[in-house]
């Protein structure tokens, strides 16, 4: 019998090794045959912080961009790098470090604080008063609201920025940062996504950098390690099938089981769950 660490490494397609450049192009070439395939798609909408995935996810974008115009014969695509700062952006420097190194088609740049505030205020009028974490969620929201609004008016798709060691934990807001049309590093996990990044040429500190979702007002910039109570590292070596301290491997276990409704759609009455 499988155990259920070989299980999510199935379920989430992590290798133990990879070549960077064939992952790269295996990425590339999905984002292009996607565009391919739907005749009315004009863009990509890529959301873009300033951290290691979305600034992966961004230069792949717009690598797909250009071969899709290339191949095309003209400017018949766009790759739309958005900016979703709540207020001022602590690490605002290192998003736009990652846009120079992504050069993307058009940068538009919204900020989300009057909205997520007014959706607050609101709440608290109808009696539900918000805590932290919860506003934190609230940000992730919006900023997903913000993408497709933009997408619609450029006839245009949402990429998403998951990756192996944060679906296996679950570590994104449902509806939020994980409702998105297409993730094109699914597959890999933080360590991978870092070697795509040293490969493509992306600064340094970029991929360096301490992971933080900063969705919260009283702990800004909190690791993701610290909310999580595991390493990346432990949790990469997991997901390529390595033996890792048994606290780790409950920890990271636990986060995967507790988060399974966030990787799967809508529950319907033909769902087995209740047999």
């Amino acid at each position: 019998m499988e155990s259920l660490q070989q299980q999510i490494i199935k379920e989430l397609h992590v290798l133990p090794k990879i070549d960077p450049a064939e992952e790269v192009r295996k990425s590339v070439e999905f984002l292009k045959a996607y565009a391919k395939k739907h005749s009315f798609i004009k863009g990509f909408v890529i959301a873009i912080s300033g951290g290691q995935d979305s600034t992966l996810v961004g230069k792949l974008t717009q690598m797909a961009v250009d071969e899709l115009n290339e191949e095309a014969g003209e400017q018949k695509y766009s790759c739309y790098a958005v900016r979703l700062p709540y207020g001022e952006q602590k690490d605002e420097q290192d998003a736009q470090d990652a846009i120079q190194f992504i050069q993307p088609t058009k940068v538009i740049t919204v900020n989300i604080k009057k909205a997520v505030d007014a959706s607050v205020e609101a709440l608290r009028e109808a009696g539900i008063e918000l805590s932290d974490f919860a506003k934190g969620n609230e940000k992730a929201r919006e900023r997903m609201k913000v993408q497709y609004s933009i997408a619609m008016m450029t006839n245009s798709v949402v990429v998403g920025t998951d990756h192996a060691a944060e679906a296996v934990t679950g570590f994104y807001t449902k509806y939020g940062d994980g409702g998105v049309d297409l993730v094109p590093i699914y597959r890999l996990n933080k360590r991978q996504g870092k070697q795509l990044l040293q490969y493509l040429g992306c600064p340094e500190h970029l991929y360096e950098k301490t992971p933080t979702a900063d969705l919260e007002d009283d702990r800004p910039q909190l690791p993701d390690e610290a909310v999580l109570g595991v390493s990346y590292e432990m949790i990469d070596d997991y997901l390529e099938g390595k033996t890792v301290p048994e606290e780790a491997r409950k920890t990271i276990e636990g986060h995967y089981l507790r988060s399974q409704h966030k990787r799967h759609m809508p529950i319907t009455i033909f769902d087995d769950f209740w047999k």
